[in-house]
């Protein structure tokens, strides 16, 4: 069991209404996770895990009661991660995910419990968020419950429950900050019980998330007019007509995420593409899968899976764009090739110095380095790879095809048409209940068995085909 230093514990409680006082002149990022605490009145708070930054840490465990016997606080496993990175664009998360969770022998219970609080601020804009956060299976003295957000629900005359209550808010005033907490379970005791004083409160699955970016070196901060003054920048972080991604994005990249790039051997295709991972790497076939946090809720691209810090290679000579933070992808960028074809990269955990808006790059350029920012914080380091064809950039986002048949293709130094990966574009949608798999080529409408029949036998395979056709009427025959 891990206990979280008395200096951590406070920022559950200050969190939010910090990142909207006044900031400091340095970029921050915090962010805590705690999977269950219990709280009594004059007497130390009893904690499973809780972890919080600067530094980034992951802990799990397997069964944990309070007290020895559970009555309490029963849980089957649990897991919790905190990362922060503070800079010109700062950014940080918590989560927590526990299965099997018992509160006062099984009076609350529920079969899983995923809380994740995020925020990022950068020079263009900040922003924060809990809307990952799911609880399944909750019952409530035996009563099944929906997990709404915010939801306050009274315990006989004993107390109330607290159901995902959170908070976010960002704050745009120049340092930009943002700031979210939530908590899946929070029980207040008006009333003893379970050996437990008035006043005392159990939680379960906490965590918290703050950021404040800072200008860089040397800039003053321009000054503010009035909204119908202002003019769009000159230059977008994504150009007019490019897929956008879902979740909100903060463009640039701070120092502190740009590695020397190493140097690289790849072998390209006869049209000039390569796969986009250098080194040993592994990947299935999930694109279409559900997925709760992206455009028609399904996945719209690839996964693959190397070590962190793997580079990662432009599959094609083309323009780098919209490098930078987004909630979902975590630190990503986008590719279009001398074609017009887009590719989407997520999940970075830092970029070379050719990533960088507008820049030209040849095929097996390094570009960035396999991590797991975003969503995929918790878990194993992997690129999201999406393939965008040009033809299909009127469909928005949703103008992708299945990855799986470049990638096989690519790695062996095969060209592949773009065409082969529309068989599997989800025209409805799997969020719309539609297919992901391409129809079938051919449904079988009538099949005789000739299993039977001897091969050694001369004319056997003729009888059994002759008797599986159609046969003349009598009149037929009479005439």
């Amino acid at each position: 069991m891990r206990r979280a230093p008395l200096l951590a514990l406070p920022l559950l409680a200050a969190l939010i209404a910090a990142i909207a006082s006044a900031a400091p002149a340095q970029p921050d990022a915090r962010a805590t996770a705690i999977v269950s605490r219990v709280i009594q009145p004059g007497v130390p708070d009893q904690l499973s895990i809780a972890l919080a930054t600067p530094q980034a840490a992951n802990e799990s465990l397997s069964g944990y009661a309070y007290p020895d016997d559970g009555s309490i606080v029963l849980i089957g496993s649990a897991s919790a991660g905190v990362a922060a990175a503070p800079g010109v664009s700062s950014s940080a998360q918590g989560g927590v995910t526990a299965l099997a969770v018992s509160l006062f022998g099984g009076e609350i219970t529920a079969a899983s419990l995923d809380v994740k609080a995020t925020a990022a601020a950068g020079a263009a804009n900040a922003s924060s968020g809990v809307s990952e956060s799911r609880i399944a299976g909750l019952t409530v003295l035996g009563q099944p419950i929906a997990a709404t957000a915010n939801v306050v629900l009274p315990l006989a005359d004993w107390g109330t429950l607290e159901v995902l209550a959170s908070a976010v808010e960002t704050a745009q005033v120049r340092p930009r900050s943002a700031g979210a907490t939530v908590t899946g379970l929070r029980v207040r005791l008006t009333a003893e019980h379970a050996g437990l004083p008035p006043g005392s409160e159990v939680w379960v699955g906490s965590a918290t998330a703050a950021a404040t970016a800072a200008a860089a070196a040397g800039a003053a901060p321009p000054p503010q007019t009035p909204p119908t003054a202002r003019r769009p920048p000159a230059r977008p972080a994504v150009p007019a007509g490019a897929p956008r991604e879902p979740g909100t994005s903060i463009p640039g990249v701070p120092p502190e995420f740009v590695r020397t790039a190493p140097e690289v051997a790849v072998q390209l295709t006869g049209a000039g593409y390569l796969f986009p991972v250098y080194g040993p790497a592994s990947f299935g076939d999930t694109f279409g899968a559900p997925r709760a946090d992206v455009a028609g809720g399904w996945h719209h691209g690839e996964d693959i899976l190397a070590p962190l810090g793997t580079p990662l290679l432009a599959v094609a000579d083309g323009t780098v764009f919209a490098v930078g933070w987004n909630d979902i992808g975590g630190w990503r960028l986008w590719l279009r090739d001398r074609a017009g074809n887009a590719f989407y990269y997520a999940h970075l955990s830092a970029y070379s110095p050719l990533a960088a808006e507008g820049r030209s790059v040849r095929a097996g350029d390094v570009l960035g380095f396999m991590g797991r920012s975003g969503d995929a914080e918790l878990g194993p380091a992997h690129l999201h790879f999406e393939v965008h064809p040009v033809s299909l950039l009127q469909r928005g986002y949703d103008g992708v095809v299945a990855p799986y048949p470049f990638l096989v293709a690519w790695r062996r130094a095969q060209d592949v048409s773009f065409a082969a990966g529309r068989a599997y574009l989800p025209l409805d949608g799997p969020g719309a209940g539609g297919a992901v798999a391409p129809p079938a080529g051919a449904v079988l409408l009538e099949a005789d068995d000739i299993s039977g029949r001897s091969g050694l036998v001369p004319g056997a395979l003729e009888q059994a085909l002759a008797a599986s056709s159609p046969q003349p009427s009598p009149a037929a025959r009479v005439r």
